[in-house]
């Protein structure tokens, strides 16, 4: 069996159904699960739980008693359980030489260096690796918003792209297949600053006793979606290395801590922006008051 198999190929040409394998059935197992039946494919599920397969059986799957029985039922393999040593156990251990001349798509949650080490276990079994990140709760899968990063083997990614369509929009990140986790990671620690920003703005509001929602839909999302788009050019100030302040440099906006001062005065902690002032502060002192606040990366990773 090769990546280009004959079911492979009939999904590709928009034919019949791919033969998938979907190991590890928690809230998003099943809905990557769930997603395939929608689409009309073959899918094998196993859980280490039995139990937890009743209802995708109902929608149509085949609940295999085995993690390697599940393997040989298909030409795609997808795994999402909850670490990479749970991983190393079903595809090593119990799956082993069934895995030969199949494609590996690991969706459980990683590091780069995790991501790595498997996709060489993998190659050592005789199998193509794609490691993925998916950026989605299980409720969006299958929509439009769902987005899942890839990286590993490019061959396996082109054909078996139509098959994982069917979880969202699929991204091919890279050929290293640490790549997929690492921007997984990367967008995540946006959103987590972008909702500590949201807490401390919320929380000034609320200390003056102002509604927080009409705060929020009619001043900081059209806010935030203006100052959004000036990330490309920080961007480019990244990777250039040249941070030639275009606008308040970093000297002007850390004049004066107003932000912390008026949180403590409405009796809202600061913490949440205090280490990003810190940060700015720091650059300052360093001499580099007239950059735009795009040199503050300088700190958190050495060029």
């Amino acid at each position: 069996m090769s990546t280009t198999s004959a079911a492979s190929r009939d999904a590709d040409a928009g034919g019949v159904v791919a033969s998938v394998a979907v190991l590890g059935l928690g809230a998003m197992g099943t809905a990557l699960a769930d997603a395939l039946l929608a689409r009309g494919h073959r899918v094998t599920v196993w859980n280490r739980t039995p139990a937890k397969a009743a209802g995708l059986v109902e929608h149509g799957a085949r609940q295999a008693e085995s993690v390697a029985a599940a393997v040989a039922a298909a030409d795609l393999v997808i795994v999402c359980v909850l670490d990479y040593a749970g991983v190393t156990d079903l595809l090593e251990r119990q799956a082993g030489d069934a895995l030969k001349g199949r494609v590996v798509v690991n969706l459980t949650n990683g590091a780069p260096e995790d991501a790595r080490a498997m996709a060489e276990r993998v190659a050592a079994l005789g199998a193509d690796y794609l490691d993925g990140g998916i950026m989605a709760v299980p409720a969006m899968i299958g929509g439009p918003e769902a987005v899942l990063l890839y990286s590993g083997s490019s061959a396996a990614f082109t054909a078996h792209q139509p098959v994982l369509d069917a979880f969202g929009r699929g991204v091919f990140v890279g050929g290293d297949a640490g790549l997929a986790p690492l921007n997984d990671l990367s967008l995540l620690a946006g959103m987590y600053g972008m909702f500590g920003g949201f807490m401390h703005a919320a929380a000034l509001v609320r200390s003056a006793g102002r509604p927080v929602e009409e705060f929020t839909t009619t001043l900081l999302v059209p806010w935030l979606h203006a100052m959004s788009a000036s990330l490309p050019q920080m961007a480019a100030q990244i990777d250039s290395g040249d941070y030639s302040a275009t606008g308040s440099n970093l000297a002007m906006q850390v004049a004066n801590d107003s932000i912390g001062d008026v949180s403590r005065a409405q009796g809202v902690s600061a913490e949440l922006f205090a280490p990003m002032y810190a940060l700015m502060k720091r650059r300052v002192a360093d001499g580099h008051g007239d950059e735009d606040m795009a040199g503050v990366v300088e700190l958190l990773h050495k060029r």
